[in-house]
């Protein structure tokens, strides 16, 4: 989607991915925990209903993924949107802690 903007916020033990779209107030977001130095425990994804249906949490999964790829770690998925989007997606098996 066009408009929307996700940032990383990395608290160091632990982090935030926000999405933004344009011209709204809400944003979603996607809460994380380290565990060790190689893996991240997805805990809660927040998409407010104001800005709900417009594929937002998907992005925002799609962003930890991506930085899965990239950096070398590996998602517990314990927030229950993210694990379904592991088993839609067989193809990231690899980065499931």
């Amino acid at each position: 989607m066009s408009g929307m903007t996700i940032t990383h916020q990395d608290q160091g033990d632990h982090g935030r991915y926000v999405a933004e779209l344009e011209g709204e107030q809400a944003t979603g977001h996607l809460d994380w925990e380290r565990r060790g130095d190689d893996v991240r425990v997805s805990t809660h994804t927040i998409v407010p209903s104001e800005i709900g249906g417009r594929g937002v949490a998907a992005r925002l999964v799609d962003a930890l993924v991506a930085d899965a790829r990239e950096e070398g770690f590996k998602v517990d998925p314990r927030c229950s949107y993210v694990a379904k989007k592991f088993d839609e997606h067989p193809d990231w098996s690899d980065l499931r802690a």
